[in-house]
């Protein structure tokens, strides 16, 4: 066996190989492999750090934790700068903020006309009613748009990952009106921490940060010739809401709460005395391609 030097194997590790394979992940697997390299070399990274990481990336992908770790380290926000940023150099910096997909979305909830309830049963927080418009950049309605919409139960838990929780519960999918309206009721649910005893909570202990997310609201809002908008909306008054795990909180996604809204009118959401309202209006970009209006969300389009 030929004795090598770091470079040597370096050289082979990135240039190796029997077939042509795909030059893109040939090339981010090289800088990503250099850059590993590097980090052992020069922060002297022993055998025992090196596979006790091994071990930790193990755990975390077994318990499904890695769609946690990279928004907790900012590349999902990363990702959103620059299609900001890239929106803005062509003069498209228009409509409602994008704001992350986070791990949890599921497809194929429960579909509604125009409005639906998230929640069942007794309240389980302070009753919640959002609603709005879908909008081009215009200022027109989109008629019949498609808005998936979800959040977390009393404990921070969401549906199909927390125990106990009911399939597709606090999970709807809505379509608007011919004016682009739609309206649900929830409850307010509250902010919540990554798991403890987890090894996204491992990670965030030896770096001295916290796992907290404020309170919010996901959305993934499509229409015909319009650009899928993912983001999420944050409840005002969270403790984290300018400090979140997440980064996600953004301006002009922090909405703007009315108590002790009269009832009358939201009969039909099992409302019978004064609530909590929030009116909020998703605009849309021109698409494009085909690709930016798909529906697809986050993983959907990539395991296509």
């Amino acid at each position: 066996m030929t004795e090598l030097n770091q470079q040597q194997l370096l050289d082979i590790v990135n240039t190796k190989h029997t077939a042509p394979g795909d030059a893109r992940v040939r090339q981010l697997t090289a800088r990503i492999v250099s850059d590993l390299f590097k980090t052992i070399d020069e922060l002297d990274v022993s055998p025992d750090e090196f596979w006790k990481a091994v071990d930790w990336l193990n755990r975390l992908a077994q318990g499904g934790q890695v769609g946690l770790i990279t928004a907790g380290l900012g590349f999902d926000r990363l990702l959103d700068i620059r299609m900001d940023e890239a929106d803005q150099k062509a003069g498209r910096a228009a409509g409602t903020p994008r704001a992350i997909e986070g791990p949890l979305f599921v497809a194929g909830a429960p579909s509604f006309k125009v409005e639906a309830r998230l929640d069942a049963g007794e309240p389980k927080g302070e009753v919640f009613v959002m609603e709005g418009q879908v909008l081009d950049t215009d200022g027109q309605p989109v008629a019949h748009a498609q808005m998936d919409v979800w959040h977390a139960n009393e404990v921070g838990g969401y549906s199909h990952f927390f125990p106990g929780m009911q399939p597709y519960e606090l999970r709807r999918h809505i379509e608007t009106d011919a004016k682009g309206n739609y309206r649900f009721r929830s409850f307010l649910p509250p902010g919540y921490a990554i798991p403890p005893n987890s090894p996204t909570a491992e990670l965030f202990t030896a770096l001295g940060r916290h796992g907290n997310r404020p309170a919010h609201i996901h959305f993934l809002v499509v229409a015909p010739g319009l650009r899928t908008l993912t983001t999420q909306v944050n409840i005002p008054g969270d403790t984290y809401i300018d400090d979140d795990f997440a980064f996600a909180t953004r301006d002009g996604l922090i909405i703007e709460i009315e108590k002790n809204v009269a009832p009358a009118g939201y009969e039909s959401l099992g409302i019978s005395e004064p609530f909590t309202r929030s009116r909020f209006n998703f605009v849309l970009q021109q698409a494009l391609n085909d690709s930016e209006a798909s529906p697809a969300a986050r993983m959907a389009r990539v395991t296509a």
